[in-house]
């Protein structure tokens, strides 16, 4: 009989033993799982300024009479989330019911135009810019939050056009880190400062 309780605790412990050595692993697993997924503020500078060069070489290619749209595209699958899930985008020149653009179609009419089902957009990134440059609010990188896998940007993107001039435009990103291990973006809020009547 005794043997018999000695057993059955060395069993319980053994088990227990298991099962807490399981739930390390588990969680160790998970630990650097998450920290692989967690974005950094390098991944972030590097994403906007991929896409503000990519702003800038879509309308390179369409000067130089090469497919932008299908650049566009390209620029799209890879820096947004349209094919991941949702996308919340306000472009800066769109207004009414196509002030938001929550599918592909959308945001590609907005940066080429050429789309009947979006007869207002005359393509914004085929102006074409010539340069354009990012400020997340200061060197210290004040206007971008980290939260895991999502990280937020807020600051200003300058656009230049071909006469030199420049144009500002407030910005606001979010980036999902996705199981690929890239950034794209799910929020993207763009509007022209507010210029007060005088």
């Amino acid at each position: 009989m005794k043997t018999s309780l000695f057993r059955s605790a060395l069993f319980v412990i053994a088990a227990a033993t298991m099962m807490a050595c399981s739930s390390g692993h588990q969680h160790s697993h998970a630990t650097a799982e998450a920290s692989t997924q967690t974005i950094t503020v390098e991944e972030v500078n590097t994403a906007l300024k991929g896409w503000t060069d990519a702003l800038v070489e879509i309308g390179k290619v369409y000067e130089n009479g090469g497919d932008y749209v299908a650049l566009a595209q390209q620029v799209l699958d890879q820096a947004y989330g349209y094919t991941t899930g949702k996308v919340f985008f306000k472009p800066t020149l769109a207004n009414g019911e196509q002030t938001f653009r929550p599918t592909n179609e959308g945001a590609l009419a907005y940066f080429v135009g050429g789309n009947a089902n979006f007869p207002n957009d005359k393509g914004f990134a085929i102006t074409p810019w010539i340069a354009a440059r990012y400020d997340a609010l200061g060197a210290g990188n004040e206007g971008i939050q980290i939260h895991g896998d999502v990280a937020i940007f807020m600051g200003n993107v300058w656009v230049k056009g071909k006469d030199g001039n420049e144009v500002m435009v407030d910005k606001t990103f979010a980036f999902k880190k996705g199981e690929d291990g890239k950034l794209r973006i799910i929020l993207h809020h763009s509007s022209l400062p507010y210029q007060p009547v005088m």
